[in-house]
């Protein structure tokens, strides 16, 4: 059980040695994004069932309308996070995401079957989706001491990956109980998205406040999409998420390699991505805080290793027994060592006013750089086979991390705080 507290990251550091607690505002975050996960993680469970098997769709047509909400998604971000900057409205922003969301569910409650309203209650999801998801890693950012933003964000990626685990069993029981009732599974999905933005509304505070000023003057950062690009450790952050994203395979294809491998049942399928989450719920807290102990560099790095691993796994010819536990372990040790790893690494290099911006740059980079690998390995699935497919990943991959080893910024977890502050702190300009 994580140990909570108010969280001020203008707070003293404690003696090397003591046991830290987690800001209290972390584990609000961390409790609204665990109750979205399981309304969001239950349609998205039964969703492709209920779209292909339910009204007739062709897997071509589900593709483009996912394709087309997760491209609008990448792009929100950016102004989700440029206008939660403007003034600290970080919590206004965030809420509206959430609440957008919740939204989303009841619209496809009420489209009965029509693909317009699906589509767009599907659009409706994402986008909230985007404009939430940069505010509220700001807040964790913000609410956080520096030197424990590496757990503070595995606390949040823990307790936000167990509701993604809940829902799909939620999802799944209701039909079972229901005789295969879409409409039941919608109006859960909704009340419990509900009761993520009254926590919200009720648990998550704004901007923390500074008991005191800043030792220094720091001019007045620009908001903007694209203002928090003036710091060049953050320049190069991004460009790393971009080259990473872009040689990381979608978590579909390799299910559908790992189906194709093993010729599962279809029944079984959905439960291969809990396998997954169940090992990144369990690696996410113990990789962050080995990231603030032995900096951040080196376990984002590990874990594009990891996942370089499971792509090896799927071509080579190794017993079913074997493949199948080493790719669900590695994927979710990607996850764990990546997801929240990525946004610590970014948080020292943000000046004040432009954390939520700075991170939605991060993500969207990432977002539309993966978008891209996407398409390019389903291209050359097509034309040549799975196996050359996941070489070339294979190769992107190891090219990428050699590039990125290179390129990251250092910012040493094992330091002083006081010493981190004056080398991680970016000049104004």
């Amino acid at each position: 059980m994580y140990l909570a507290t108010t969280g001020r990251p203008d707070a003293p550091p404690a003696p090397r040695g003591a046991r830290r607690r987690v800001p209290g505002t972390v584990l609000a975050l961390g409790t609204v994004s665990l109750v979205t996960d399981v309304s969001s993680e239950m349609v998205t469970a039964v969703l492709p069932l209920y779209l292909v098997l339910g009204l007739g769709l062709s897997p071509l047509q589900f593709g483009l309308l996912d394709g087309l909400s997760t491209g609008a998604t990448a792009l929100v971000r950016l102004l989700g996070g440029a206008t939660a900057d403007r003034g600290g409205r970080h919590k206004t922003v965030g809420g509206l995401g959430y609440a957008l969301s919740a939204l989303s569910r009841l619209g496809l409650l009420l489209a009965g079957g029509a693909t317009g309203g699906i589509a767009g209650a599907i659009a409706a999801d994402r986008l909230g989706k985007g404009v939430r998801t940069a505010p509220r890693d700001a807040l964790i950012t913000l609410h956080s001491p520096p030197e424990d933003l590496g757990r503070a964000f595995g606390v949040h990626r823990a307790m936000d990956t167990t509701g993604a685990l809940l829902g799909p069993l939620a999802a799944f029981a209701l039909l079972w109980a229901t005789a295969d009732a879409y409409d039941a599974v919608f109006a859960v999905s909704f009340c419990a998205g509900t009761f993520g933005v009254l926590l919200w509304l009720l648990l998550v505070p704004g901007r923390p406040r500074r008991a005191a000023p800043a030792p220094r003057p720091v001019p007045r950062a620009r908001t903007g999409p694209l203002a928090a690009l003036r710091s060049p450790g953050h320049r190069r952050i991004v460009l790393c998420a971009g080259l990473l994203g872009a040689a990381t395979v979608g978590d579909s294809f390799l299910y559908l390699l790992l189906q194709r491998r093993l010729e599962l049942d279809p029944t079984w399928f959905p439960f291969l991505p809990l396998g997954a989450a169940a090992v990144f719920l369990l690696l996410a807290v113990p990789a962050g805080r080995l990231a603030d102990r032995l900096g951040r560099r080196g376990p984002l790095l590990c874990g594009h290793g990891a996942l370089f691993l499971a792509y090896g796994l799927l071509l080579v010819p190794l017993p079913d027994a074997v493949v199948l536990p080493g790719v669900l372990v590695l994927l979710g040790g990607f996850y764990a060592a990546t997801d929240g790893v990525l946004m610590a690494l970014t948080g020292p290099f943000l000046t004040e006013g432009r954390q939520a911006s700075g991170l939605a740059l991060v993500q969207t980079a990432q977002a539309l750089a993966r978008v891209g690998a996407a398409v390019a390995f389903g291209a050359l699935w097509t034309a040549s086979g799975p196996e050359t497919a996941l070489a070339c990943a294979l190769v992107a991959l190891a090219v990428a991390v050699c590039c990125c080893a290179r390129l990251l910024p250092r910012t040493p977890a094992s330091e002083p705080r006081d010493r981190r502050e004056r080398t991680d702190r970016p000049c104004p300009s």
